[in-house]
């Protein structure tokens, strides 16, 4: 047995697999963007004092990284790559597919064309570009939201492509793992996607194109947390050993990063932070009542474009924000119930949690599904 094979079973025994935090996380995560959107997508200067303290670019690098740890285990542990694709599917597209269309249907209402106008080439562009998970080709759809700040039906939705090409990168990832060693090819794809990151900015800065910038932010560029993510999950015993450590020299780095920027270590100092307090410090199980933080995630955008359409509370930003909140978290709470739910395996983690519940407790059997993965 190599030591990278060690490190994957040692780890199998950890029970801060079977006890985490990454529920909760997610959820965090997902409502930081929401209350960062309602600012950016507003533009009322009250709100201003909420990107003070949070950062949406940060919590969605936090997701990459809780994505990483996660998917790369789901895989090992998935019987077969059918059952791994399954999954994902499942986890993923549901929820995906209702928002999409929804919005392409229901935003009819908001609109400034007829109905004739509304339904044409462009809407059927729009639709198909977003069920691909194409929707950088069409971010609109015909006259809706022409009045806002921002016309972008969902622009949360970028994410997801990338998302779903680490999903499919994963199975590849893991051959290169085991034919060439963990530790090597984990070391080159983080350096890889830092360094496309890097020349991406530079050129932006160089040239004036902002379209560098975007480059940056795709795939390539937002693999290093993935990949971060993946290493400790595969490194998790030494991680565990150490995680004093690892947390104090990973705090003094984002704290450098921010007077001077180091790109290098930046990502996988973030993803240490994040991993830790995912798998220390366990606070309950969030699971138990449903996961609401990817219903949070995907419709939060375009109920804060209609709100803001309809000139509701445009005198009071605050309320503003409380109604988007309130609205979203309804929102999420029946896209669960009524869609994400309802696909879901029956080895689902969530599914076993919600019947765990009802004995007071989650099973602490070996074979207890992971919090976060399906």
């Amino acid at each position: 047995m190599t030591t990278d094979r060690r490190a994957y079973s040692l780890q199998q025994s950890s029970y801060r697999l079977r006890k985490n935090n990454f529920d909760l996380l997610r959820l965090l995560f997902a409502g930081t963007v929401c209350l960062v959107h309602v600012y950016k997508l507003s533009g009322y200067p009250e709100l201003m004092t909420v990107t003070r303290y949070l950062s949406s670019e940060v919590a969605v690098k936090g997701f990459f990284v809780i994505s990483g740890f996660l998917i790369f285990m789901s895989f090992e542990r998935s019987a077969s790559m059918r059952s791994y694709a399954v999954k994902r599917v499942r986890r993923i597209y549901p929820a995906y597919g209702t928002v999409v269309l929804l919005c392409a249907i229901g935003l009819i209402a908001a609109s400034s064309r007829s109905i004739g106008d509304y339904f044409s080439l462009a809407w059927v562009k729009y639709l198909f570009a977003n069920l691909t998970f194409l929707n950088f080709l069409e971010h609109t759809l015909p006259g809706v939201f022409a009045t806002n700040r921002v016309t972008a039906v969902n622009g949360a939705l970028w994410t997801l492509k990338i998302e779903v090409m680490f999903y499919m990168a994963v199975p590849f990832l893991v051959f290169l793992f085991r034919r060439f060693g963990y530790f090597p090819i984990l070391v080159l794809l983080y350096c890889a996607s830092v360094g496309y990151a890097l020349g991406c900015a530079r050129m932006a800065h160089h040239t004036g194109i902002a379209m560098y910038n975007e480059l940056g932010r795709q795939l390539p560029g937002q693999l290093s947390y993935f990949v971060a993510g993946g290493f400790l999950y595969y490194y998790l015993p030494a991680f565990e050993q150490r995680a004093r450590y690892f947390v104090a020299a990973a705090a003094a780095a984002l704290v450098v990063d921010k007077v001077y920027a180091l790109p290098l270590l930046e990502p996988l100092a973030l993803a240490t932070v994040v991993v830790f307090f995912g798998l220390f410090f366990y606070v309950g199980n969030f699971g138990k009542y449903g996961d609401f933080s990817y219903g949070v995630y995907i419709i939060h955008f375009p109920i804060i474009q209609l709100i803001f359409y309809f000139g509701w509370f445009h005198g009071s930003p605050w309320l503003f924000l409380a109604t988007v909140t309130a609205t979203t978290a309804v929102g999420a709470i029946a896209m669960w119930h009524l869609v994400e739910k309802r696909f879901l395996l029956h080895s689902s983690h969530y599914v076993a949690a919600t019947i765990s519940a009802l004995d007071d407790g989650v099973s602490r059997h070996m074979d207890t599904p992971v919090p976060g993965i399906s």
